[in-house]
């Protein structure tokens, strides 16, 4: 394992009201570079001791990405990839359980380098729970995994399935696998890159990068039987090429972007209400507002949601954004590519103290990508 030195990453360093006080700021908390992994295309969790933990595409010691965390300690690598059959580029992030192990997958790798599901234990022992083969049971996954209560972790793969156009899959607590939807391509969607969430009923929402009655993306609901439902297809007015997921408020409102479309055609923020409503709450126009989010976003208080962009903003770095309760926007950052970051591809995590903690694939000191703090007003 490797340890850099880090000073000041506690989640209550700053205070809510220090943070309410000061105008929005950048602060780069890590700065990632090749031997210890680089090239982060999931974002980061914290648990309550403030530690946070995510996953890297690239670097450790075959070059097939890492699982790290870090602590006010430093920087530990918690696990290299070694590439064939234990995985190799997660591109997905990873959760935790209440045991401390970590769960997550990778894109290649794997018996048919379609990528695996795996578990990581405190001591930093992998488990593969599933290897795909890019057949039935799907193949390459550019996210990660959800857990219910009762250990059960579910999923989505881009590619494979009985039309090749991925699915949902469900892993059991003994590592039974279970493909609960094959996307068809056409009006059920097709391609999911996000993964997908749960409600307190154990129903399923995500989705799609394309496929639906507009061929650019659908959002759907998989209930316990799994039957699928599509709760809106995207029609490139209303947005294009959902990447990033949903999420879902305690009334049940779900939110998201698309990666394009909308009046700026540079993606939107979107909210589905009960009843399938859907309502643009912002168009980006790909200037000093951001454009292109890859990432989906994060539920604040006072229904404020935050998130990023890929591109726009001052340089075309892309930008850390608010959205208000009323569809108004405040860019919270705008990254320069430099040694602040740039290009974000994961979304925000919301810290205790009411910090945004993320990460970018570019920028920093050695130009691999950063892990930042923002502080909101």
């Amino acid at each position: 394992m490797t340890k850099t030195n880090l000073l000041g990453l506690l989640w209550t360093a700053i205070g809510i009201a220090s943070a309410q006080a000061q105008a929005p700021t950048e602060e780069v908390v890590y700065n990632f570079t090749q031997p210890t992994g680089y090239y982060p295309a999931a974002g980061v969790i914290g648990d309550s001791a403030g530690t946070l933990y995510g996953t890297t595409v690239y670097g450790g010691t075959a070059n097939s990405g890492v699982v790290y965390k870090l602590d006010t300690s430093g920087y530990t690598v918690l696990y290299n990839f070694p590439g064939g059959a234990a995985g190799s580029q997660p591109y997905g992030g990873v959760i935790r359980d209440s045991a401390g192990n970590l769960y997550g997958t990778t894109r290649y790798g794997g018996g048919a380098d379609m990528g695996v599901v795996y578990k990581l234990d405190t001591a930093g022992q992998e488990t593969v729970l599933h290897k795909f083969t890019g057949g039935a049971d799907g193949g390459e996954t550019f996210a990660g995994v959800v857990r219910d209560q009762s250990g059960n972790l579910y999923g989505t793969t881009t590619s494979g399935g009985t039309a090749g156009a991925g699915v949902v899959y469900k892993v059991g607590t003994a590592g039974q696998y279970t493909v609960l939807h094959n996307f068809t391509g056409g009006a059920d969607g097709g391609f999911p890159k996000a993964g997908v969430i749960l409600d307190p009923s154990g129903n399923l929402y995500g989705d799609t990068n394309s496929g639906g009655t507009g061929g650019v993306g659908v959002v759907y609901k998989l209930d316990t039987a799994g039957q699928e439902k599509v709760l809106h297809s995207f029609t490139g007015a209303d947005g294009a090429g959902p990447f990033g997921g949903v999420i879902l408020d305690p009334a049940g409102n779900i939110y998201g972007t698309t990666q394009s479309g909308g009046s700026g055609v540079e993606g939107v923020v979107y909210k589905l209400n009960a009843a399938g409503q859907e309502t643009v709450l912002y168009n980006f126009t790909g200037g000093a507002d951001g454009g292109s989010p890859l990432a989906g976003v994060t539920l604040g208080p006072a229904g404020k949601l935050y998130g990023t962009t890929e591109f726009g903003g001052t340089v075309g770095q892309g930008v850390v954004y608010e959205l208000d309760s009323t569809g108004q926007e405040t860019v919270l950052h705008s990254f320069t590519g430099g040694a602040d970051g740039g290009e974000p591809f994961a979304g925000v995590t919301l810290g205790p103290a009411g910090n945004l903690y993320g990460t970018t694939s570019a920028g920093g000191s050695a130009l691999q990508g950063v892990i930042f703090k923002v502080i909101p007003r």
